[in-house]
C-alpha cells in the first residue's frame, strides 16, 4: 500500500535556510546565476539599513519572467538535478533562489516584469500555512518594487527580516561591521565571476554594489608580462564530456605592485589560494585547492591551474547546493596529478631565480665575495645596514664578539659541499630568497629602524626610499619595495615616533 507523506510545509522551508554553506557572499552569488541565466547585462545590489534591519535588493534586467514562470521559480526544488540543462544554465538543484535568500532572510520577495506585465511573489517563513505563498499582479507588483522598473525587462529580488545578517554584523558597530560584511562580499565576487565582468567568452557583466562597479579579480593575472601560461590541455572523460586544464605561474612578488599582491591573495594570502580553480560555465566554483593529490607549500604558492567544466558533469564532481564545494572525479587524478609535476618544476624556478646580485659596486650587497690563494669564501657583509644595526645594538650590550663569533661559525661552517651537489642538479629545489611577503616586509621595516638610528633625526620616505635603492635585496626588489614603503609611510611614523 502506498500512502502520500508530503513534508510539513514551514518545518522544510526553515530547514531550507540551512541548505548548503551560504554567507553572505555566496548566497548573492546564487541570485547572480539566475541573472546569469537570464541574459541579463547588469546586476545592481544594495544594503538599505532600516532600524535593526537590512534590506538587501537584487536587480537585474534579464528577460524577466510572467507570472506562471515566477511561481514555478519559487516552488520549492522546481526543477530535478538530472534534467538536462541548457549549456549556459548555472543552476542544478531548483532550489538557489529559495535556498540562497532565505539563508539570509525570513522574508523573500521577487518581483518580474516584461514590458507592462508585472508579477510579484513572497516567501515569509513566520507565514507559510500549507505551502501558500503571497502572489500579486499588476499595480500591487509594481508596488512591491524598490523603485520603478527602469528598463523593459528584468527582475527584482528583496530581502527583508535579514536576521542571519543582521546576527553576524551585531549590534555594537552596526555600520562599521556591515562595510565590511559587504567588502568581503564585493572582493568574493569579483573573484567569482571575474570571467562575465571582464566580458571573457562572452559578453560582459556589470555588477554594481551600491552604486560601486565591481572590477574584476583575475585569480592568474593573466594580462601581467610576468605571468607565465602554459599550454591548455583538454581531456575527454568517459561519458565524453571534455575538461580544459591551463595551468598558470604567477609572478614573483617582487615584480607586483602591494595592491596586485594582495589582490593575487586575498585575505588568506599566496599559499592558501595556490592550487586549482574549477570554473563551471565560466563561473568560479572552487579554488585554493589541490584535491590532496600534493600540499599547500611556499614553494608552490605561484601555481595556479584553470580547470573549466560543463555542466553536464555536475553529478561527476558532486557540485553541492551552494556551488562552494567539488570533489575531483577520479578518472581525473592521475592526469591532473602529472600536470601539477609538469609546471610545479617552473614555479620553484621563478623562486630560485629571485636571488640578488653580490658584485654591483653601487649597492650595498649582503654578502661579500672573497678570493685569497685562488680559494674562494663568501662572508656576510659586516657594513650591511641591518647586520651593522644589530651590531650597533649589540655594542649597547657589550656582546659585540658574540656576534662576531657566530657570523664567523655561520660562514666557516656553511655546508658548502651540500650546496653545491644541491644546486647541481636538475631538480633541485633550493631557495634562498623570502617566499612569502610577509618575510620581506619585516625586513624592510627592520631596515627602517635601522635608517633611523643612523638618521640626523629626519625620516622623510623619499629620503629612505633613496637609502633602499643601494641596498640588497631591497634594491633588486625595487617595484614592490618602492610600492609598499609608500603604502605604509603612516605605519613607519609611527614606528619612528615610538623610538
Amino acid at each position: 500500500m502506498r500512502i502520500p507523506n508530503p513534508p510539513e510545509s514551514s518545518a522544510l522551508m526553515a530547514t531550507s535556510r540551512s541548505f548548503g554553506n551560504y554567507d553572505l557572499a555566496a548566497a548573492l552569488a546564487d541570485l547572480i546565476d539566475n541573472s546569469i541565466k537570464a541574459r541579463a547585462n547588469s546586476v545592481s545590489i544594495d544594503f538599505l539599513p532600516q532600524n535593526n534591519d537590512v534590506m538587501v535588493t537584487i536587480r537585474d534586467d534579464g528577460y524577466g519572467m510572467d507570472g506562471d514562470t515566477l511561481i514555478n521559480a519559487m516552488r520549492p526544488a522546481s526543477a530535478h538535478p538530472e534534467e538536462d540543462r541548457s549549456s549556459h544554465d548555472l543552476g542544478r538543484f531548483g532550489w538557489g533562489l529559495k535556498s540562497a535568500s532565505l539563508s539570509q532572510a525570513r522574508v523573500m520577495t521577487v518581483i518580474s516584469w516584461q514590458g507592462n506585465e508585472v508579477s510579484a511573489a513572497r516567501w515569509n517563513i513566520d507565514d507559510i500555512d500549507d505551502w501558500a505563498m503571497d502572489f500579486f499582479g499588476g499595480e500591487d507588483a509594481l508596488k512591491e518594487l524598490s523603485r520603478p522598473p527602469g528598463t523593459p525587462t528584468g527582475t527584482e529580488v528583496i530581502w527583508q527580516k535579514t536576521d542571519r545578517l543582521v546576527q553576524d554584523v551585531g549590534d555594537d558597530h552596526f555600520h562599521e561591521s556591515l562595510t565590511q560584511l559587504i567588502s568581503q562580499a564585493r572582493d568574493h565576487l569579483a573573484l567569482v565571476f571575474h570571467r562575465y565582468l571582464s566580458g571573457d567568452g562572452g559578453s560582459r557583466l556589470s555588477i554594481s554594489i551600491n552604486g560601486t562597479q565591481l572590477q574584476a579579480i583575475d585569480p592568474f593575472m593573466r594580462s601581467h608580462p610576468a605571468t607565465q601560461a602554459m599550454d591548455a590541455e583538454k581531456i575527454v572523460m568517459s561519458n565524453g564530456s571534455t575538461i580544459e586544464v591551463k595551468p598558470y605561474v604567477l609572478p614573483h612578488f617582487s615584480k607586483l605592485t602591494q595592491e596586485e599582491q594582495g589582490r593575487l591573495g586575498g585575505a588568506e594570502g599566496m599559499v592558501r589560494n595556490q592550487g586549482f580553480y574549477v570554473y563551471r560555465n565560466r563561473r568560479l566554483i572552487i579554488h585554493g585547492t589541490w584535491f590532496r593529490l600534493m600540499p599547500h607549500r611556499e614553494l608552490s604558492q605561484l601555481t595556479r591551474v584553470s580547470v573549466d567544466i560543463p555542466n553536464t558533469v555536475d553529478h561527476d564532481w558532486r557540485i553541492t547546493v551552494d556551488k562552494s564545494g567539488a570533489q575531483l572525479p577520479i578518472e581525473l587524478k592521475r592526469r591532473l596529478r602529472e600536470v601539477v609535476r609538469q609546471f610545479n618544476k617552473r614555479s620553484l624556478r621563478v623562486h630560485r631565480k629571485k636571488g640578488v646580485s653580490i658584485d654591483r659596486p653601487d649597492r650595498e650587497p649582503v654578502w661579500h665575495r672573497e678570493v685569497k690563494n685562488g680559494k674562494i669564501r663568501y662572508v656576510v657583509n659586516r657594513d650591511h645596514p641591518i647586520v651593522s644595526g644589530l651590531f650597533d645594538e649589540i655594542g649597547e650590550l657589550g656582546e659585540i664578539d658574540s656576534l662576531s663569533s657566530m657570523l664567523t661559525l655561520l660562514e666557516s661552517y656553511f655546508p658548502t659541499e651540500s650546496f653545491v651537489q644541491d644546486a647541481g642538479r636538475e631538480d633541485s629545489k633550493l631557495n634562498q630568497p623570502p617566499t612569502s611577503t610577509e618575510e620581506y616586509d619585516s625586513l624592510l621595516k627592520q631596515c627602517w629602524l635601522n635608517y633611523l638610528r643612523s638618521s640626523d633625526g629626519s625620516y622623510k620616505v623619499d629620503d629612505f626610499l633613496t637609502y633602499l635603492r643601494s641596498i640588497e635585496p631591497f634594491a633588486s626588489h625595487w617595484r614592490y619595495t618602492e610600492d609598499y614603503v609608500r603604502n605604509n609611510a603612516s605605519t613607519y611614523i609611527g614606528l619612528s615616533d615610538g623610538l
